[in-house]
């Protein structure tokens, strides 16, 4: 279904997204741009970890970074999020079609109408 290009950087999405402090940064990120010292601020860790962070998800797509004078702000980038939206939506309807089949069958079994 997803070609090698596209499985790759779902492997960075989803490795971004699988840590709670990347989580909690995106979730910042969606109530609008920010300054990596704004972002930084909430975090019990320094400044550089924060930048570490943010570097993961630059490379995933999810965050982009611009220089105005000598910030950096930090702006969501959620197309990102496309081709991991439609990967776990292959899945689900996928999933959800085997479960129900199965569930038809055991209910045939069982003497259970549907």
């Amino acid at each position: 279904m997803f070609n090698h290009m596209v499985e790759h950087h779902l492997d960075r999405v989803f490795h971004a997204l699988s840590d709670p402090t990347r989580r909690t940064i995106l979730d910042r990120l969606a109530e609008g741009e920010a300054t990596v010292g704004q972002i930084s601020r909430p975090f019990p860790i320094s400044f550089a970890a924060v930048s570490k962070h943010l570097g993961v998800l630059e490379r995933a797509g999810l965050v982009t970074r611009e220089a105005r004078g000598r910030e950096r702000v930090c702006r969501l980038n959620p197309a990102a999020l496309g081709d991991a939206r439609a990967w776990l939506g292959f899945h689900q309807r996928f999933w959800s079609e085997r479960l129900d089949a199965l569930d038809a069958m055991v209910g045939q079994k069982s003497g259970k109408p549907d």
